[in-house]
């Protein structure tokens, strides 16, 4: 199995930077090659994609304005990923998700806990 955990979240003030961790852990994600990602939910809204990066590093960020602002990475020594996030807006807040799936499979099926990103006007 996959575990899933994250930390890192809190309240800023926009224009403000934050980062995420994701701490994975499991039988599955030590023996498997693991894609991970961030997704977030604002209140009243779908879950929506931010990042991904693959188990061999290539990298998608779901819109070009996460694309300048936010830097998604990830340290398979340590089964660590990470989200860095700068010139925050308060349209970012919302709950952000880390997930992971087997590089073979199309969906993501292993899901954190969340942790909640404000940022304030």
């Amino acid at each position: 199995q996959v575990q899933l955990v994250e930390s890192g979240g809190g309240l800023v003030q926009a224009g403000g930077s934050l980062r995420l961790d994701c701490a994975a852990s499991g039988r599955t994600f030590r023996n498997y090659a693991m894609d991970m990602a961030w997704f977030r939910q604002a209140p009243g809204k779908e879950h929506e994609f931010v990042a991904s990066v693959t188990w061999n590093n290539r990298i998608q960020y779901h819109a070009d304005s996460e694309k300048g602002r936010f830097t998604i990475s990830r340290d398979n020594t340590k089964n660590m990923m990470y989200l860095q996030m700068n010139s925050l807006k308060p349209e970012d807040t919302a709950v952000y998700y880390c997930a992971a799936k087997r590089m073979d499979l199309p969906d993501w099926n292993y899901w954190g806990q969340g942790t909640q990103v404000t940022v304030s006007s």
